[in-house]
């Protein structure tokens, strides 16, 4: 990584964030699909919450719900912004 890429931050190829952005669809139906009635639900309100206090895309909310035995786990992943 060069020193201008550290300070700069590198861009991300149209081609990488359109695969994100496709996984991100993918897996959100998968949760949809193979999780309980109420998840879409409380996706949206959990949504509401935070754009409340934080204003935030979509994008960079990522809700995965994964299942161990008899157990379930929503994890949510929330890129914030820069404070100013």
């Amino acid at each position: 990584m060069s020193l201008l890429s550290m300070l700069f931050g590198e861009k991300k190829k149209s081609a990488n964030v359109a695969k994100e952005r496709l996984s991100l669809i993918i897996a959100r139906e998968r949760v949809d699909q193979d999780g309980p009635d109420f998840l879409p639900q409380m996706r949206d309100e959990l949504m509401q919450v935070i754009a409340k206090y934080v204003k935030i895309d979509q994008e960079d909310v990522k809700f995965n719900l994964q299942k161990q035995g008899n157990m379930e786990m929503l994890e949510v992943n929330i890129v914030l912004p820069d404070q100013k």
